[in-house]
């Protein structure tokens, strides 16, 4: 919990020094404020976050991606916020090499994922999927399912500003919106081939740094 208030702080710090501290006027913070909700991160800690991204003080931090083999040919991508680039990439590399991979270079995995914007929504009362499937395909949806009492949307990287500004509009009430990286393929492992890569997964997880560790592992 403690690494995901940290990591939702960062992304705060990033936006509130893109657009500003007023939520109003700013779609991304306002997303994150929602985001950390569904988190139960407390509102005082969101306050924080954004008041230290206002002061001349506060660390510069900058969203950086890194791209790499892990063993077996299992490809990785790394999500960092960092206000040290150098530090952080010195770091992700030390990581791969140690485990039997190999750092790449920035791109070198982009056909291999598919960048996705994910929004979750209350279900509200009286819902018609299929309605609502057809009104969001205009905002860049192209996948929505139930869970449970939730409503899940996949869309594009770049819709992502469009599907928020329509569910809120309609005044749906917005879970969580976020990005995710899926695989296009993926690779099978035996057990111990998945004990070995769980190594750098989880080491690349613990460092301070790194937001998100995206693979094409098949689960």
């Amino acid at each position: 919990m403690a690494r995901t208030f940290t990591r939702i702080g960062k992304e705060i710090d990033i936006a509130v020094k893109a657009g500003g501290p007023d939520p109003a006027n700013n779609t991304r913070l306002r997303m994150l404020i929602q985001n950390a909700k569904a988190e139960n991160m407390p509102k005082e800690n969101v306050e924080r976050a954004i008041k230290r991204a206002v002061s001349r003080d506060t660390s510069d931090y900058k969203e950086v991606v890194y791209e790499g083999y892990g063993p077996f040919g299992i490809a990785i991508v790394v999500e960092a916020a960092t206000d040290n680039n150098t530090r952080t990439v010195a770091n992700v590399r030390h990581y791969f090499t140690k485990y039997g991979g190999s750092l790449g270079t920035s791109g070198s995995l982009d056909f291999m994922f598919e960048h996705k914007s994910i929004f979750k929504i209350n279900r509200p009362e009286n819902f018609n999927i299929e309605d609502f499937e057809l009104e969001m395909i205009d905002y860049g949806a192209d996948e929505i399912f139930e869970d449970e009492d939730q409503i899940v949307i996949y869309g594009a990287f770049e819709s992502f500003g469009a599907i928020q500004k329509y569910l809120e509009d309609n005044q749906y009430s917005i879970v969580s919106g976020e990005f995710e990286r899926i695989p296009t393929d993926t690779k099978e492992l035996t057990p111990e081939q998945r004990e070995t890569i769980d190594k750098l997964l989880e080491k690349l997880e613990e460092d301070e740094d790194v937001t998100n560790v995206y693979h094409n592992i098949k689960e």
